[in-house]
């Protein structure tokens, strides 16, 4: 089976994105592409974890909620969050309502501060996690990696939650540390420029 697909204009994409009309315009302009801006990185990183055992398709639809009640994933107003704001949460039906993710979410947000204040952003802690060449060859189906396991563990040790390998490695596909679009796609070649052409925060 070919792992590309023909999009509404004719171009060649990832198969998965013709699962839903929405996954088109984030696979064309997000996936895959470098990202450095810390409330990015910790939005993509809170929305794979809301995404545990649910579809991103359910993730993606909500997402414009879930970055206004979240304050555009500003770090240091979601770890000033509280248990108010934790009921609040939950009776929103706009975002996925479950009590565990949120409050991992807010507590996220204050390991985010402590990381943010030892390595100077979120950015350049990531960006350090970077695959080798060797594990960007991998093939799409793989769903963890050496530096996804290594993230995540040292994530957990700082006492970050819902942040397994599997969703690191999903977090570092969507963000750029691999160029996981497949051979023929015709985004793969931008997604690759990008990468070659973005300056890795220090």
């Amino acid at each position: 089976m070919s792992a590309t697909l023909p999009g509404p204009d004719g171009k060649p994409r990832c198969r998965w994105c013709a699962a839903a009309p929405e996954f088109l315009a984030y696979h064309d302009h997000e996936w895959g592409f470098p990202i450095d801006d810390d409330r990015r990185l910790f939005e993509k990183l809170c929305l794979e974890g809301f995404q545990s055992g649910l579809s991103w398709r359910t993730i993606l639809a909500k997402r414009p909620r879930f970055r206004a009640v979240f304050h555009d994933f500003d770090i240091e107003r979601v770890a000033r969050f509280g248990e108010r704001d934790v009921e609040r949460l939950l009776q929103d039906p706009g975002i996925v309502r479950h009590r565990g993710k949120i409050e991992a979410t807010i507590d996220n947000a204050k390991r985010a501060r402590e990381l943010v204040a030892r390595e100077g952003s979120l950015a350049a802690y990531v960006w350090r996690y970077e695959p080798t060449e060797a594990e960007r060859a991998a093939p799409q189906s793989q769903t963890t990696s050496a530096a996804s396991v290594a993230m995540s563990r040292d994530l957990k040790k700082r006492g970050w939650a819902f942040v397994g390998p599997t969703t690191v490695f999903a977090f570092m596909q969507a963000m750029g540390l691999i160029n996981d679009h497949a051979e023929g796609c015709a985004f793969r070649e931008q997604a690759e420029r990008a990468r070659a052409g973005f300056r890795r925060p220090d």
